[in-house]
């Protein structure tokens, strides 16, 4: 199948494909890889690539990109806030972040989970037929809050550039957030292990091998930040390290502040900087909808002996989490890819971890 992007879709080799279901229980439908490129999706992202691609963003858009578990639910939060709600008294702020700020492609997870009628536990499913009224969310339920959200539109995806119209520079704005590669596959460990719709029961060894072999989905990371960093001169799109903001998050509001023709003054900048603190988000818990709306998508087992969404939101903590060995793959790795290409990241663990 080729699809509007210029991508042609290939079916993963049998043995790939078995392990991936082996170890992914929660991948219930077949995968692909989308060429060039060779990206790792599920094949439910060929109901909805064409219409990602095409979609019609606005001057007053601006789209959160990352690979899956870069800090985009932080970021996701960070901006809307800033152009949404910077007084902290915008009568939406309760909602779920996804649905303030839909998470575009998200509708090829959703046939691995139970979407029951709209009702009072379902904020989602009650938000869509409230924006959306008399359309299907078969249809592709976050595709079409991310077209019916009023402006200005704050939107999220973990597509790579090439995946979305080139003509998304020259009409939006962009914020990619990047992260270092270890603390990306732990913090994906966790999301998968976490949500039913991936439901790893793999070994961490295993996943490290998918990773490293470009079999998660959205892979391959390094493309996926390539891509954005070729084009981090752009004035519209706005290149960050997950690290800088941990480090110094006061200074990168600033230069949000700048991209996005906010305005903010120093003590709107300082609330924000609270609100989206990670104590203050996941106190909120808000990731769908309020509190513990969460929960029909996760895993309680895991969430209760390991985290919930929200589980450290560290930088540098794989360094605790990994054998030596796996420090030197991952080293081996990130030099091929990132280093070799001029992209480091800038964890002060990362430039100093000793090997023995």
């Amino acid at each position: 199948m080729r699809l509007a992007s210029g991508h042609e879709t290939e079916e993963v080799g049998e043995e790939v494909a078995a392990r991936v279901k082996r170890d992914f229980k929660g991948y219930t439908i077949d995968l692909i890889h989308l060429n060039p490129g060779r990206w790792f999706l599920l094949a439910d992202f060929t109901l909805y690539a064409d219409r990602l691609y095409n979609f019609e963003f606005r001057s007053s858009d601006v789209l959160v990109m990352t690979f899956m578990k870069c800090g985009t639910t932080w970021m996701q939060e960070i901006v809307w806030t800033m152009r949404n709600n910077p007084n902290l008294t915008h009568p939406d702020r309760d909602e779920g972040i996804n649905i303030r700020a839909p998470f575009m492609d998200c509708d090829m997870f959703m046939s691995s989970t139970n979407l029951s009628p709209p009702g009072p536990d379902d904020p989602l499913l009650l938000h869509f037929d409230r924006l959306c009224p008399g359309k299907d969310p078969q249809a592709g339920l976050f595709l079409q809050l991310a077209q019916a959200i009023p402006d200005p539109r704050t939107i999220k995806t973990h597509l790579p550039l090439s995946l979305i119209a080139p003509s998304l520079l020259n009409n939006a704005k962009v914020v990619y957030v990047a992260r270092d590669p270890r603390d990306v596959l732990l913090s994906y460990l966790h999301h998968a292990r976490l949500f039913k719709a991936l439901d790893y029961v793999g070994s961490f060894e295993q996943f490290l091998d998918y990773f490293l072999n470009d079999q998660l989905v959205y892979s391959p990371y390094w493309l996926h930040v390539r891509e954005a960093w070729e084009k981090r001169h752009h004035p519209n799109l706005h290149f960050v390290f997950y690290e800088d903001l941990k480090a110094d998050i006061m200074g990168e509001l600033k230069k949000l502040n700048t991209f996005l023709d906010t305005n903010l003054t120093d003590h709107q900048l300082e609330k924000v900087a609270d609100y989206t603190s990670f104590a203050k988000m996941k106190e909120r818990d808000n990731v769908f909808g309020p509190k513990d709306s969460l929960d029909v998508f996760v895993n309680t087992p895991v969430k209760e002996q390991d985290g919930g969404f929200y589980r450290k939101g560290e930088s540098g903590g794989w360094n605790g989490e990994m054998s030596d060995e796996d420090k030197r793959k991952m080293d081996a790795w990130i030099d091929q890819h990132f280093t070799a290409h001029g992209i480091t990241f800038k964890t002060e663990i990362t430039k100093n971890h000793k090997i023995t």
